[in-house]
Order: structure tokens, then sequence, then C-alpha cells
């Protein structure tokens, strides 16, 4: 069985004190095979925000994959945004923004949909997806085939957000291409379900966090998910830090399974 910690949206600049703490303990105590943060982990791309955030996932366990997010990439200096918009993050994170890791039987590959050209949509540009294709196919057989990203594929009208550029076909070709599972941020709200971009078309789980640990809630608390795969069932378990708390407990778990890799995943009951 294979274990995935999810976080996104850090925010450090506006991270709740003492929430990072708790979570690096409970990481620890989760034991993930592998942990994926979906992106923003600063807020306004500063090089000390950076500089938490990379001491953060110094203590986070497993291989880290990290991708940007639009909070990422710097706000008030243009000339930065435009010709060196990565630029704190390469100097605190790493050279990487797209990285990728295959362990216990997960297959995670990261897609920077951050557009310096827009403050908040994403895009998904063409090299970006064919790489990301290319590798899904190239995965292990019988690995869970999971594609990290900031923006969400599929963003609701009720979210106030634009929806991402060139979403639709790369639903279209990730599906196609055997991704398993989506995980993404951006809209500090916390979701888990199949989704197809057709009806009859094949069905990926979109796993959605909110914000793991800043203050600019929308009217969730913080949190993050854990993701268990075993034999095309898939146990996403959300855990959350409501009110004052400095620590994160269990707030619910959503099961899926797939029968049949052309149809993709379902709901499933918890008796399985």
């Amino acid at each position: 069985m294979g274990r995935l910690l999810h976080l996104s949206d850090l925010h450090f600049g506006r991270a709740r004190p003492g929430l990072a703490g708790a979570l690096v303990d409970m990481a620890r105590d989760l034991s993930p095979d592998v942990t994926v943060i979906s992106g923003d982990l600063t807020q306004r791309a500063r090089d000390a925000e950076f500089a938490e955030a990379a001491a953060l996932m110094a203590q986070l366990p497993g291989p880290v994959i990290c991708v940007p997010g639009n909070h990422d990439l710097p706000l008030h200096n243009p000339f930065a945004r435009l010709f060196r918009p990565l630029s704190g993050w390469h100097r605190h994170v790493g050279p990487e923004t797209e990285p990728r890791a295959t362990v216990a039987g997960l297959c995670v590959i990261g897609m920077d949909t951050a557009d310096p050209f827009a403050w908040q949509r994403g895009r998904v540009r063409r090299a970006s997806l064919e790489r990301a294709c290319a590798d899904l196919r190239a995965a292990p057989a019988g690995a869970l085939r999971v594609v990290a990203m900031h923006h969400p594929l599929d963003t609701p009208a009720a979210s106030g957000k634009a929806p991402m550029k060139g979403a639709r076909r790369a639903s279209e070709a990730l599906a196609g291409a055997g991704a398993d599972v989506i995980l993404c941020g951006h809209l500090h709200n916390w979701a888990a379900a199949p989704h197809a971009l057709r009806e009859g078309g094949r069905r990926v789980l979109c796993v959605q966090a909110g914000t793991t640990l800043s203050t600019r809630l929308r009217g969730e608390e913080n949190d993050f998910n854990v993701i268990d795969h075993e034999a095309g069932l898939v146990r996403v378990t959300r855990f959350a830090s409501g009110g004052d708390s400095a620590r994160f407990t269990e707030a619910g778990v959503t099961l899926f399974r797939q029968d049949d890799l052309a149809v993709g995943w379902d709901h499933a009951s918890p008796g399985l």
C-alpha cells in the first residue's frame, strides 16, 4: 500500500502561528511515502517567505513534490514577474518546478500552472502537458498515477475564480494517458470527487486541499489530505484544524474504487 500526504496553499507570510509545527509532527506520525504540496508556498513570493517554506519542507517525510502557485510569482515587481518569475523559488526551493517521483506504487508528476501574465488564473502549457502524458504512459504497471498542479481542472462558478486556460484540453489528455488522481488547491476549499470531461468519458479522481496553514480562510478550516492506495481502492482522509486549535484532527474519510481502467474511478461504500 502506498501513502501520500497532500498539502496546499501554505501561504507563508500569512500562516497561522504554531500550526506549521503541528503539521510537521502529524506528518511524521502519518509516515507517508511521498509528500505533495500543490502550490502557493508563499503569500507574496518574498525571500523570507520562501525560506520559511523551505525550512518546513526539509522537515517533511518522504520525497517532497512541490509545484508553484500564482502567489509564488512576484506581484509588486513587474520586471521580475515577467522576466524572472521563479527566481525566489529557484533560490530557496530548487531548480525543479515540475518534479517527479515514483515510490511505493505511487507515480507522482508535477505540473506548473502558474502564469506570470495573469494574476490568479492558471494555464496549462502544451510542453508541460505533453511531458506529463508521456510520463503517465511510462509509469509502472499497477502504480497509482498522480498529477499535482495548483489550479483545479474544474473550477466551480461559485468560487468566483476564472477557469484555468487549457483545462479542458488537459483533462482529456491526462485522462487518456492514464491519470488516476489530480491533486490541486488554489480555491481554499476541500473537495474529492470523480471528474469526467464529457458524458461517458473516463473518470479521474480530483482531490482538492483547502489551505493547510493560511489565515486566508474561505468558510472552511485549515486542512490537508492523506491518500492511501491499495489494489484499485483509494482512501482520502481529510485532517482539519479549526478555531484556535493549533493541531490537526481527522475530519472525514471518502472511499473510491476503480473496477475498469477504461471507465475510471467512482465512489465506494465504506464496507469495502
